[in-house]
């Protein structure tokens, strides 16, 4: 996963005050022209952000001979045949969580906080309850890298799960496709009472806050 050249250019303006020499390489080859007013960096570069927010979901790998700058995952994606996948294709890779916390980490020496990290599921009613395994082995896995990147020197501000509540999945526009630790009755043409209902995650990840995380090396 070449995080560089996806979307570190982003942050190295305000963390760091300058656009990496890649970029300008890029922007002139596509005959972009960058639009900036005199000054503009060195008031950057005098307040520079002091902690670094990201999402990570999945990791996406790379065949040789296609495209790959700003690939995220479309047509342009190659799956990781030694990886699982979401209900959505999306490749689970909390290895590739840790890897990403310290490399981002080594680039800029600041704290880091990653905002949005989570599973996208189909979520199935039964008798009441909604037993969500799979979220649960998730985001375990991706706490337990969390926790062996901050044992790696990696400096972490907070975590912020996506997201507590069922909504319209921003990416989809579905209502089927579920992050949440609470079911919302509601299904993608809007039929639905919603009625909320606790899944097994909402327990689950009630317990590890409650342990600060050492309970993730249990059975559950």
């Amino acid at each position: 996963m070449d995080i560089r050249r996806k979307s570190l250019f982003f942050s190295d303006v305000m963390i760091r005050g300058y656009y990496p020499g890649y970029i300008e390489r890029v922007w002139k080859e596509e005959g972009v022209e960058l639009e900036i007013e005199e000054g503009d960096l060195e008031v950057i570069r005098q307040y520079p952000s002091q902690f670094l927010a990201f999402s990570y979901y999945k990791t996406t790998a790379h065949e040789a001979g296609k495209p790959s700058f700003f690939d995220t995952g479309g047509e342009q994606n190659t799956p990781n045949p030694f990886l699982k996948t979401s209900d959505w294709g999306w490749q689970i890779d909390p290895m590739g969580f840790r890897y990403t916390l310290n490399e981002v980490y080594d680039r800029y020496q600041v704290p880091l906080f990653p905002v949005e990290n989570g599973l996208g599921a189909v979520d199935v009613v039964e008798d009441g309850k909604i037993h969500d395994s799979y979220r649960i082995d998730y985001l375990r896995e991706h706490l337990k890298a969390l926790q062996e990147a901050i044992k790696d020197g990696v400096e972490v501000m907070g975590y912020a799960y996506w997201g507590p509540i069922d909504i319209v999945s921003a990416g989809t526009g579905e209502m089927k496709k579920r992050y949440g630790f609470i079911y919302v009755d509601k299904d993608n043409e809007g039929n639905g009472t919603l009625k909320r209902l606790r899944k097994d995650s909402f327990d689950w990840y009630k317990h590890v806050i409650e342990t600060n995380g050492e309970c993730l090396n249990q059975g559950w």
